[in-house]
């Protein structure tokens, strides 16, 4: 899989504005864009099926994002919820968003919300021991899965 290949070369800037001028596919992984926030398919996820919700705008928190734009990523996340359970059929979910360094956010400068689905047992001796994920797909496959549950979602 060429994504684990590469995960050492860093783009240059914040990988979130950096897609966003892309066409949506499998390479950038958005899956839907609203008004002022898109969803995106987590490039290193925890299971399949882990969406982030992401501002269009350039903030490192909660707080700096106006109104709307915190109100629309709350409805994506609760839409990432609806086209998970479809796709997926999690038993759970685990969502929030890791502010800050000290809270274990990877992509500090540009805020986002985590979906990440959850099923009894997903978490194996592979994660424990070796820090290894064992994902049963690939982002492509995630992509289409989840690109036309959330078309159908719209209809």
């Amino acid at each position: 899989m060429p994504y684990i290949e590469n995960h050492e070369n860093k783009e240059n800037g914040c990988v979130f504005c950096n897609v966003q001028p892309m066409p949506d596919g499998p390479e950038n992984l958005v899956v839907w864009r609203g008004q002022r926030a898109f969803v995106i398919i987590n490039r290193y996820p925890y299971t399949s099926g882990h969406l982030m919700v992401v501002p269009f705008i350039h903030k490192s928190t909660l707080e700096e994002l106006d109104p709307a734009t915190r109100s629309e990523m709350m409805e994506l996340t609760v839409q990432c919820m609806a086209v998970l359970r479809r796709v997926y059929r999690p038993q759970a979910f685990n969502m929030g968003a890791n502010i800050g360094a000290a809270a274990g956010a990877g992509i500090e400068e540009h805020v986002h919300i985590h979906i990440v689905p959850r099923w009894g047992g997903d978490t194996n001796f592979m994660s424990t021991l070796s820090q290894t994920r064992v994902l049963p797909e690939s982002l492509a496959d995630t992509y289409r899965r989840v690109r036309e549950a959330w078309e159908s979602l719209k209809e």
